[in-house]
């Protein structure tokens, strides 16, 4: 058993809620003191994600999120005996699917826009798949959720691609931010929309012995 866990994510939101369920982590991130080789171990992340053909929205998820798992245990392995092997690492991975065709994170303006523009009116699901495990034991679990947006007018469009909140996210927008205020309705889990699902992470965290909610971040 371990006091914390090792989460395997640059998402703000994601230590966010980890913070907010009282769950101590540490970050095992891509660590190198060259910039080129670091540059490298992100572009190779980033080429995890790359879809295969007649790849389902689930299946899609689930397998980005096992071979994140696979490669933090590589980093923690390269850490020697700095990484506690007795505490579990998380990995998670969110994905955004319209009439099953999955949207990624825009790579441009354009691609924004045309995202933006096809969730606009409709209902769409995402899927966040979690994989928690030490060398003994893995678990992996996923989380489906539907989210309904209102029409967008054009300038709404506009307006919100120019702010640029779009970057970095999967269908070009986070449920906490900007496009929350087009959002008429969900079903499913909101922190599992955020990018981790408190109730299933929970879960899996009791069964590594973490208890959660014990170091709460008080409102």
């Amino acid at each position: 058993m371990s006091a914390f866990v090792y989460l395997a994510s640059q998402s703000p939101r994601r230590q966010e809620l980890l913070a907010q369920m009282g769950v101590p982590f540490k970050p095992l991130l891509p660590e190198s003191k060259n910039a080129r080789s670091l540059h490298a171990q992100l572009l190779a992340l980033e080429a995890l994600e790359a879809l295969k053909p007649s790849e389902s929205a689930i299946q899609y998820v689930q397998r980005v999120t096992r071979l994140k798992y696979q490669a933090a245990r590589l980093r923690a392995q390269s850490l020697g005996s700095k990484f506690d092997a007795s505490a579990p690492v998380l990995c998670a991975d969110t994905t955004v699917c319209l009439s099953g065709r999955i949207l990624g994170k825009p790579m441009d303006a354009k691609e924004a826009q045309e995202m933006i523009g096809a969730l606009s009116g409709h209902t769409h699901r995402v899927y966040t798949s979690v994989m928690i495990g030490t060398e003994h034991q893995q678990q992996q679990r996923l989380s489906r959720s539907w989210v309904t947006m209102a029409p967008w007018s054009a300038s709404q469009i506009k307006a919100y691609v120019a702010s640029k909140e779009w970057q970095g996210k999967a269908g070009g927008y986070a449920i906490q931010g900007k496009a929350s205020g087009m959002i008429s309705s969900i079903k499913g889990s909101y922190s599992g929309i955020m990018g981790l699902p408190v109730f299933e992470v929970s879960q899996m965290l009791r069964s590594f012995g973490i208890e959660v909610l014990q170091n709460a971040r008080p409102d």
